[in-house]
């Protein structure tokens, strides 16, 4: 049995959410926890509480047991890019894109 959580929008590029992710895959849920809390990562925060959130969905919507929970799956996606104007010399200006991460995370019980 598992649990799945989601998260959109959150305005952090998918390449640096990648590298997180790639810490917690295949881990026991409370060792994750305990890295995502002592990486000094942006991507970590937002992380953090999508893994609660799939802790709690699995807990409370499946009756699974914490002490079993490992993050099976952990999938991070591009979601819309917010263009932004800079101004630069001779009164011309530049593009800024501003990146967005559609984050997935599932947890399952061992067996």
């Amino acid at each position: 049995m598992e649990a799945t959580a989601k998260v959109t929008y959150v305005r952090i590029t998918p390449r640096k959410v990648q590298i997180v992710l790639d810490l917690i895959r295949n881990q026991p849920v409370e060792k994750a926890l305990a890295i995502l809390k002592y990486t000094p990562k942006a991507a970590c925060e937002p992380t953090l509480k999508l893994l609660k959130s799939a802790i709690a969905n699995a807990e409370n919507n499946f009756n699974l047991d914490r002490e079993l929970l490992y993050v099976a799956e952990a999938n991070v996606g591009q979601g819309p890019t917010l263009k932004r104007m800079r101004a630069r010399a001779k009164g011309s200006g530049t593009r800024i894109n501003k990146k967005t991460s559609h984050i997935t995370l599932t947890v399952r019980e061992a067996e």
